[in-house]
C-alpha cells in the first residue's frame, strides 16, 4: 500500500490524493512472504467451540474499515453527518487504540468529534482538585466547547490563568455552559475582573450560566459587581471568601444580582452532582493515569544519578502532582457558614431583610429590579446627550475596566 495511489470521490469527481501518509501496517511475519494463502489475524475473531476445537469468523468488512479509520483518524477532514452510532463507534475503536493518548494528534481527533457530535463527546466535566490533569492536557480540554458543566474547583487557576480567555471567547461555550466552579483557586478582585472584561465589554459571552461558584477565593464585596454581566445567573456561592454575611451583603446582592441568601444549603452546589459524562469519558481517566506513572529511563549515567538523589527531583515532582491545593486554612472555615444565594420565583415572597426597609417595591420579582437598573442606567447616559453610537455606553465600563482596556490595547508583543 505503501507505492499505491489513493483516489477520492468528491461530489462526483475522482481525484488522487498523494499528500497523505497511511499508518505504519503490522509487521508481516517470514511465513507470509513464502505462503500466501496464510491468513491476516487481524481481519479474524479466533473463537472455540463446546469440543474446545478452535474456530475463526471473519469480520465483517465495516469493522475492518471501522478500524482503518480509527488507525488515520487524524486525516480525516470532518464526520459532520455521519449517524451518531457510527460516531460512537468509531471514538471507541480509537480510544482502544490509545489514539487520544498521543500528544501529537489528540487535539486534533477530538476537535473532529467535538464539531460532529457535539456534548455527546463530553457534556460534563469534572477536574476538580485534578490541577496536573488541566495543565498537561489544556488543549485537549479545549476542545470540548459543548459543555454544560465544568468544574475547575481547586485547580490552582490564579488571576491570568489561559482558561478563562478561553472560556470567553469560545462562541459554542457561550451558549452551552449553565455550570461553572472557580472556587478554591485564589482568585483575586483583579483575577475576577479581568475574567468577566470581555463579556462585560462585549457584552457577549457566558449567556447561559446559571450557578457559579467562586467560593474560597479571596474576593471581596468589589467583586460582585463584575458578576452582572451573567444575564441569567440563578445560583451564587461565595462561601469562605471574604464576604460577611449579614443584612448589608444581603441587600447588595439582591441590588446587583436579584438573588437571596439561602438559610439551608443548597443542593445544586453539591460535588457529587458535578461528573464526567460522555463518549471521552474513560480518555480523561487515561490522561490522568498515564500523567501518574513517571517514566523511569533506563540508562542515567551516576552523575545524574548522584544530581537527582541529592535534589530530589523525583521526590518533589510525585510530591507536587500528588499533593492537594490548600483551599480552607482551617478546618474551622471549612466548617464554616455557608454563602448560598438563589434566584427566587416570580410569585414567591421576598423576606424584608433581603432589602431595604425604604425599599417600596419588595414583592417585585428580580427582573423588575434588573430592568429598573437598565432604565436607570439608559437615563444616565441620555442625560449626557450624546449621538448614538456603536460603541459601548460609558456608564458600562468602570474606571478599572478603563484602566484594563488601555493596557491590553497599548500591549505589544516582544
Amino acid at each position: 500500500m505503501e507505492n499505491s495511489a489513493i483516489y477520492v470521490r468528491e461530489r462526483g469527481n475522482l481525484r488522487r490524493v498523494s499528500d497523505i501518509v497511511l499508518a505504519q501496517p503490522k509487521p508481516v511475519s517470514s511465513c507470509r512472504r513464502t505462503n500466501p494463502f496464510v491468513l491476516r489475524k487481524e481481519n479474524f475473531i479466533f473463537t472455540y467451540n463446546a469440543e474446545g476445537s478452535l474456530r475463526y469468523t471473519t469480520k465483517s468488512l465495516f469493522d475492518i474499515t471501522l478500524l482503518f479509520v480509527a488507525d488515520n483518524i487524524h486525516h480525516v477532514d470532518s464526520l459532520v453527518g455521519f449517524p451518531d452510532q457510527i460516531g460512537d463507534r468509531l471514538f471507541a475503536a480509537a480510544e482502544e487504540n490509545r489514539v487520544f493518548l498521543n500528544v501529537d494528534i489528540s487535539s486534533k481527533a477530538l476537535q473532529l468529534f467535538s464539531d460532529a457530535y457535539g456534548e455527546m463527546v463530553l457534556g460534563s466535566l469534572c477536574l476538580r482538585n485534578r490541577f496536573p490533569l488541566l495543565h498537561e492536557r489544556m488543549d485537549e480540554i479545549k476542545t470540548f466547547h459543548s459543555l454544560k458543566c465544568l468544574d475547575l474547583f481547586g485547580c490552582r487557576l490564579g488571576d491570568d490563568h489561559e482558561i478563562f480567555q478561553h472560556l470567553t471567547s469560545s462562541s459554542s461555550l457561550a451558549s452551552s455552559l449553565m455550570q461553572l466552579s472557580i472556587g478554591g483557586n485564589r482568585l483575586s478582585d483583579v483575577g475576577l475582573q479581568r475574567f468577566t472584561a470581555p463579556i462585560r465589554m462585549l457584552r457577549k459571552g457566558l449567556d447561559c450560566l446559571q450557578l457559579l461558584d467562586v467560593s474560597y477565593n479571596p474576593i471581596s464585596v468589589r467583586a460582585l459587581r463584575y458578576i452582572t454581566c451573567f444575564p441569567k445567573l440563578e445560583n451564587l456561592d461565595v462561601s469562605g471568601t471574604s464576604l460577611k454575611l449579614g443584612t448589608g451583603l444581603k441587600t447588595t446582592i439582591w441590588d446587583l444580582l436579584g438573588l437571596i441568601y439561602s438559610e439551608k444549603s443548597l443542593d445544586s452546589f453539591d460535588h457529587s452532582r458535578c461528573k464526567t459524562e460522555g463518549w471521552a469519558e474513560q480518555v480523561v481517566n487515561q490522561w490522568e493515569t498515564n500523567n501518574s506513572q513517571m517514566p523511569t529511563p533506563k540508562k542515567i549515567d551516576e552523575s545524574r544519578t548522584s544530581a537527582l538523589h541529592f535534589f530530589g527531583r523525583q521526590k518533589f515532582v510525585r510530591d507536587v502532582l500528588n499533593a492537594a491545593p490548600l483551599v480552607c486554612e482551617s478546618e474551622e472555615e471549612a466548617q464554616g457558614e455557608r454563602l448560598h444565594f438563589f434566584r427566587p420565583a416570580a410569585n414567591s415572597h421576598i423576606p424584608e431583610k433581603q432589602t431595604p426597609s425604604t425599599t417600596t417595591q419588595q414583592g417585585k420579582p428580580s427582573w423588575h429590579n434588573i430592568k429598573k437598573r437598565q432604565r436607570q442606567s439608559e437615563r444616565c447616559d441620555s442625560s449626557r446627550q450624546s449621538p448614538p453610537t456603536k460603541r459601548l455606553p460609558s456608564s458600562a465600563l468602570t474606571a478599572e475596566d478603563l484602566d484594563l482596556l488601555n493596557k491590553l490595547l497599548n500591549y505589544s508583543p516582544l
